[in-house]
C-alpha cells in the first residue's frame, strides 16, 4: 500500500508532490538561481509534468528511488520540495529545493527538520545524507543548524553540466538524533 505522507508543522504543510503543482513547481526549478546548486533544471512545464508522472508512480520508500515531496503553506501553495532517495539498509538522501520568495524565513529549516523527525522516529532509518555544493553556504548552515555533521569533501567528483564540482557530505545517525 502507498504511504501517504503528510506532516503538519507550525506553519507548513508537507504531502506528496502533484499534478496541480506543476505551474509553481516549474516557476521556481527553472530560475538560473535556483537550478544552481540543483541536478535537474526543467526546461519547460511538459517537463515537470512528465517528472510528476513519475513521482507518482513512486512509491515512498522504494529502495533506490527518489520520492518527491511538497513544501507548502497552510493554504496549500507551493513554496519549495524535498526530494527522499532511499538507500540500502534503513538510510536515506535527503535533497531541497525552496522559491527565493520563501528563502531566509526558516522555511526549509522546519520542513527538512521535519523529514528528519519523521524518518528517525517513525520510518526505522538508521541514517540520513545530503550532498551539498561548498559553495552553497545556506545550505551548509541549514544542516549544520539541523545537527548534520560533514563527513566529506570530495573534490571535483561530481559532473554536471559539462563542468566537475566538489561534493560536500552531510550525514546523520539515528543515535545522533536521539542525543539532541
Amino acid at each position: 500500500m502507498k504511504e501517504r505522507l503528510r506532516i503538519k508543522t507550525e506553519r507548513l504543510l508537507l504531502r506528496p508532490l502533484m499534478m496541480s503543482d506543476a505551474e509553481a513547481l516549474f516557476a521556481y526549478r527553472s530560475l538560473p538561481e535556483v537550478a544552481q546548486f540543483q541536478s535537474w533544471q526543467p526546461e519547460s512545464i511538459e517537463a515537470v509534468i512528465a517528472f510528476l508522472k513519475d513521482n507518482e508512480s513512486t512509491l515512498l520508500h522504494t529502495p533506490d528511488t527518489w520520492y518527491q515531496v511538497a513544501i507548502c503553506l497552510p493554504d496549500g501553495m507551493l513554496i519549495g520540495d524535498i526530494g527522499i532517495h532511499t538507500l540500502e539498509n534503513d538510510q536515506l538522501e535527503l535533497g531541497y529545493t525552496l522559491s527565493p520568495s520563501f528563502q531566509g524565513m526558516g522555511y526549509a529549516s522546519e520542513a527538512v527538520g521535519a523529514i528528519v523527525r519523521e524518518a528517525f522516529s517513525r520510518w526505522n532509518t538508521h541514517r540520513i545524507v545530503a550532498s551539498v555544493d561548498p559553495a552553497n553556504t545556506a545550505s551548509i548552515r541549514l544542516l549544520e543548524r539541523l545537527g548534520f555533521r560533514k563527513e566529506a569533501h570530495h573534490i571535483q567528483s561530481y559532473w554536471m553540466r559539462g563542468k566537475w564540482y566538489d561534493d560536500c557530505i552531510y550525514a546523520m545517525l539515528r543515535a545522533e538524533y536521539c542525543l539532541r
